[in-house]
């Protein structure tokens, strides 16, 4: 479920120099992960799983379809969104990454969150990309990018990002540890990753046996060099983790 290459959500501290979170490199064949909201395993993700490291695999195509779903009032009842955002101690101009950002139910909060800022959202489907171009275009949102990238690199440039956001994602990715390494790369020094996904209970999410204990995604961000630890945030059905460069 990481759509991905704009939304990667970067949040960029007061007057840092700013640089081009999205790094150079040929045509994506594909996308990056992507979140679910879904119908299809009773979850919220949509996205694509790498091939290898034992990821989910699915397809979130038909963005028009999707967006029923992902972007349903309904969502916010447990999803939090308000929640998550005060999670992320976001402040004026920072470059906000949201990591397989579908049809940008949290890419269009961060943009309108951090107007002065930058936001990339990033998914591997490209009716995605185009979905989240003209809803940006449609809600006057000229701080939102949407840019596709493959499923197994999020094509962040290095120490270009103060945020990063995967929410209903990282349980669809293959190597997890591979793919934490490139995120921790993209942040810059003090900049943080935050992770959001379904507790082994929820009533919303993947199948259980493709759910991820915090304590699985905490060894992760740790074994990419980051410091990590749950957020103290409550959210109905899900947890934060969060990791920090």
């Amino acid at each position: 479920m990481f759509k991905h290459l704009w939304l990667v959500a970067v949040i960029a501290c007061g007057g840092a120099a700013r640089v081009d979170p999205v790094a150079p490199s040929p045509e994506p064949q594909g996308g990056a992960p992507h979140k679910d909201s879904n119908m299809e395993h009773d979850s919220a993700h949509h996205g694509d799983a790498m091939a290898h490291g034992g990821g989910m695999p699915h397809r979130f195509e038909k963005a028009d379809e999707w967006a029923k779903d992902f972007d349903n009032p309904a969502r916010d009842a447990w999803q939090r969104p308000d929640l998550v955002l005060a999670a992320l101690e976001l402040r004026p101009k920072m470059i906000i990454a949201d990591i397989g950002a579908g049809t940008g139910y949290f890419s269009v909060r961060l943009a309108r969150a951090v107007p002065d800022g930058q936001i990339i959202a990033t998914d591997i489907e490209p009716d995605m990309i185009r979905y989240m171009t003209e809803r940006a275009a449609r809600e006057h949102l000229p701080n939102l990018r949407a840019v596709q990238t493959p499923p197994d690199d999020p094509q962040l440039a290095p120490g270009s990002l103060d945020r990063i956001l995967v929410v209903d994602v990282w349980h669809h990715l293959g190597d997890r540890p591979a793919y934490a390494r490139a995120l921790a790369r993209a942040l810059r020094p003090g900049g943080k990753l935050a992770i959001v996904d379904f507790t082994l209970t929820s009533s919303h999410g993947p199948p259980p046996q493709h759910r991820l204990s915090p304590d699985q995604i905490l060894a992760e961000l740790r074994s990419a060099g980051l410091t990590a630890s749950v957020s103290s945030t409550t959210l109905p059905e899900q947890y934060i983790v969060i990791g920090t460069r």
